[in-house]
């Protein structure tokens, strides 16, 4: 069902996205793009440093004892970030990939399970203070309450399910999930799965209990999508439209949460650019340049994901080669 819903979201993302470019005119966007030329391969330089923090994020959500090397994470969390950005897979498929890899290069499993699991809540968590700064610069800025009202109470309501979501977390919730589905499923084996669940629920109630280091995680998130802004400063300098680090960072915080709220839509497709126009009307910049600077922004998954899509085919082949043999 999720994986439909995917397939339709990437449909509509793609659908509204032609929709906008044709809208603006091709040729328009093209030249604003072509005077920049090779200078826009600078944007996933700069981005960069975002990767790095969310990886720096991820390591405090392991038993001290146990932590992966940093080569593990950062290779894991790029090929789980390829998957997500790439494919239609809800924001989900990614995470798996995430836990799985470390899984094959020797970790314990309700290790990698568990904080992946909590490693997408911190995700989720981060989300909330990047909305708070994004509104807090709209107000700054004077330019829309109304709108900043609007998405305050979005993150209201965001903050209050992510503290749901850790509730039923720290309840025991996949140990509850295997127990249903062990009630329906006579496949051999099931009981230990069910024993490596509640496993799983036992490491991520330690994992929140460790308030310090979860803290610091949540901390290297937002840092991380802080750090962002300095792709669509950058951007709006190469295309001849030089804005401030106010105006960037309120334009990557509000376009991010659209976007991710529209998590259905694989990468954004459509709603990234939707935003980015909309956004942009309320700091001067003409929705022609608005979308340039979208798109000049997707060269990134050109140049950093789908190497590490590649990458993690390369991983996947090579993992079933040896086991077949």
């Amino acid at each position: 069902m999720i994986r439909i819903a995917s397939y339709i979201g990437l449909l509509v993302g793609l659908l509204i996205l032609t929709w906008l470019v044709a809208w603006q005119g091709i040729d328009e966007i093209f030249i604003l793009l072509s005077q920049s030329g090779f200078y826009l391969l600078l944007l996933p330089i700069v981005w960069f440093p975002s990767l790095v923090a969310a990886v720096i994020s991820w390591h405090y959500l392991f038993p001290i004892k146990r932590i992966p090397a940093f080569k593990k994470l950062f290779l894991s969390l790029w090929m789980g970030r390829a998957i997500n950005t790439l494919l239609p897979v809800a924001s989900i498929g990614g995470e798996i990939a995430k836990a799985r890899l470390l899984i094959l290069w020797g970790h314990p499993g309700v290790d990698a399970s568990a904080s992946v699991l909590v490693d997408k809540t911190v995700q989720a968590l981060a989300l909330v203070p990047w909305a708070i700064i994004g509104t807090g610069l709209l107000v700054y800025l004077t330019i829309d309450d109304d709108l900043a009202k609007l998405i305050m109470l979005g993150t209201l309501l965001l903050s209050l399910g992510i503290v749901g979501f850790i509730m039923i977390q720290q309840a025991g919730m996949i140990g509850f999930i295997a127990r249903i589905i062990g009630k329906f499923n006579t496949t051999d084996g099931w009981s230990k799965i069910t024993d490596n669940a509640y496993d799983v629920d036992t490491l991520v109630k330690e994992i929140y209990s460790e308030k310090q280091n979860f803290l610091i995680s949540v901390f290297w998130r937002t840092l991380g999508l802080i750090l962002q802004t300095s792709e669509v400063w950058l951007a709006c300098y190469l295309l001849g439209h030089p804005i401030g680090i106010v105006e960037a960072l309120m334009l990557k915080s509000l376009t991010s949460i659209i976007t991710d709220i529209a998590f259905m839509i694989p990468n954004g497709y459509g709603i990234q650019e939707g935003g980015y126009v909309m956004l942009g009307a309320l700091i001067g910049l003409s929705p022609e340049f608005s979308l340039a600077i979208s798109l000049a922004t997707r060269i990134r998954e050109l140049i950093v994901d789908l190497p590490g899509l590649l990458y993690w085919q390369h991983v996947e082949a090579k993992y079933f080669l040896k086991k077949t043999a």
